[in-house]
């Protein structure tokens, strides 16, 4: 069931994705929308030091900024996903881009930490949110066999806009400081408008009028009738909790809990760590441009060959491998002290950054399906947001109390037992499907052989029956014969 554009959701027969024509086209939007999306509360941490100056803030209080933002990303995801599925794709990014790039050039004059907090965080944060969804929601409805090469696109989008960010914003922060930095950053988000304009709403190869489908439509079967009346219900509503009673669903969202807590916070904190450990301010940011640069060449990469046929059908271990990559790659940080190691850390970190996002919604369309996507993101993103809003602090409160270290050590161990546990639950729930499924069969075969042993025996009664039957017609016609002559 696809939405089209307009006041009210509208339905037609769903058909097969293209799997490409202007979906290219779309992927292009999504790669430039999803790349301000993941890629801004990670550049705004460049501006730190300068607000903590600035505004007597501590590194816990700034930290708070991305976490808030990241936070209200995530928290927007069922709000985005019932827009996008009543108004369609296209408008909903063009008005997250026009909410976040206005909510950055209104924090440029702000006097408070506070102030920061609402419009960077959750007025940029709920306009980021409008810019994701629907992104990776229209990207689900253009492609079918090619979904995870167009996904790892899109999300490339990311490490290419961190890539040229973190170095601009160092530029934009020495020629013009904080304020008039984020002046700037809010007019390059209004780009996203742009980006939304190339989002075409999906529309069906028949070249019936609207009209015509109408009355297909009409002409269905009464059951087709209550099918779609009973899917218009379900994309109504706000938060699908019947998604909890799929096991996968609830293996893949602990997981991913356990990712996003200590995610983030490195990429945050790398910079400043670098410069704790004697490194150049300039050289410093550079690091997250060598991260960045890193992992948009892996994210396409991955998405690539995740869609083989000896990968695919295992793209949930995959995914529970890059995690564990991940993981370890930060608990050998707090080992590297010089630049050169530093630079090799940032190198494995953008590319186990890029593998995990490369198939960290590929592997809930592969769980969800194209239908039940938008809604299972939705219930995704809400509940993520909560790891979202603690772990950057969390870590910021580490560094206060300790230093940076124990950031990077708590945050690798948290990943990587989140990676084991998708990994033998993943099994374990292959396995346990694996047996439902000769269970059922086995029952089907037997409920097969009772059905035809009924019908045996019900063949077997009706023979006499008719015995009977075609025996009277025979002696009546031989009464009729004797009496005749």
């Amino acid at each position: 069931i696809l939405p089209k554009p307009g006041g009210r959701s509208a339905y037609h027969l769903a058909f097969k994705p293209l799997d490409g024509g202007w979906g290219w086209m779309v992927v292009i939007g999504a790669h430039i929308s999803i790349g301000f999306a993941y890629s801004t509360s990670k550049a705004l941490s460049i501006f730190f030091t300068a607000i903590q100056d600035d505004l007597g803030a501590s590194s816990s209080e700034t930290a708070w900024i991305s976490s808030i933002m990241l936070a209200a990303m995530y928290a927007g995801g069922p709000v985005s996903s019932m827009l996008v599925n009543h108004f369609g794709s296209r408008p909903i990014v063009m008005v997250g881009g026009l909410m976040c790039g206005s909510s950055l050039a209104i924090a440029s004059v702000g006097t408070s930490i506070i102030y920061l907090y609402f419009f960077v965080g959750i007025i940029g944060g709920f306009g980021l949110s409008l810019n994701l969804n629907a992104s990776l929601t229209i990207i689900s409805r253009y492609f079918l066999l090619k979904r995870p090469l167009a996904n790892g696109l899109a999300m490339a989008g990311s490490p290419v806009f961190l890539c040229f960010l973190a170095p601009l914003n160092q530029f934009l922060l020495d020629s013009y400081g904080w304020r008039g930095s984020l002046l700037i950053l809010g007019g390059l988000i209004l780009n996203c408008c742009v980006a939304g304009a190339l989002m075409r709403p999906v529309t069906s190869p028949s070249k019936a009028s609207s009209g015509e489908e109408q009355k297909m439509v009409e002409e269905q079967p009464n059951n087709y009738g209550a099918k779609l009346k009973e899917s218009c219900m379900e994309n109504a509503k706000f938060l699908d909790l019947s998604l909890f009673k799929d096991r996968g669903f609830v293996i893949y969202l602990i997981g991913n809990l356990m990712f996003i807590f200590g995610a983030y916070a490195p990429i945050v904190f790398l910079s400043a760590y670098a410069v704790d450990q004697g490194v150049e301010e300039y050289a410093a940011a550079y690091l997250l441009t060598i991260m960045g640069f890193v992992d948009m060449f892996i994210r396409p990469s991955t998405g690539f060959v995740a869609t083989t046929k000896w990968l695919r059908p295992k793209i949930q271990y995959l995914f529970s491998f890059a995690m564990i990559f991940n993981g370890t790659c930060h608990l050998l940080c707090p080992l590297l002290n010089t630049y050169p190691l530093l630079v090799a850390y940032a190198v494995l970190f953008g590319v186990s950054f890029g593998m995990v996002f490369a198939l960290i919604f590929e592997c809930l369309m592969d769980l969800m399906g194209n239908q039940r996507f938008a809604r299972a993101i939705g219930l995704v993103t809400i509940i993520e947001c909560l790891p979202m809003l603690l772990g950057p602090p969390a870590a910021g409160l580490l560094v206060d109390i300790f230093d940076y270290r124990y950031l990077f050590l708590m945050c690798g161990s948290v990943i990587t037992v989140g990676g084991l546990f998708l990994l033998v639950m993943n099994t374990l729930n292959y396995h346990l499907l694996a047996k439902e499924k000769r269970a059922k069969d086995r029952k089907q075969n037997e409920n097969a052989t009772e059905n035809q042993d009924q019908n045996g025996v019900l063949e077997m009664k009706r023979t006499p029956e008719a015995a009977v039957e075609q025996t009277e017609p025979e002696a009546t016609d031989k009464d009729e014969a004797q009496q005749d002559p």
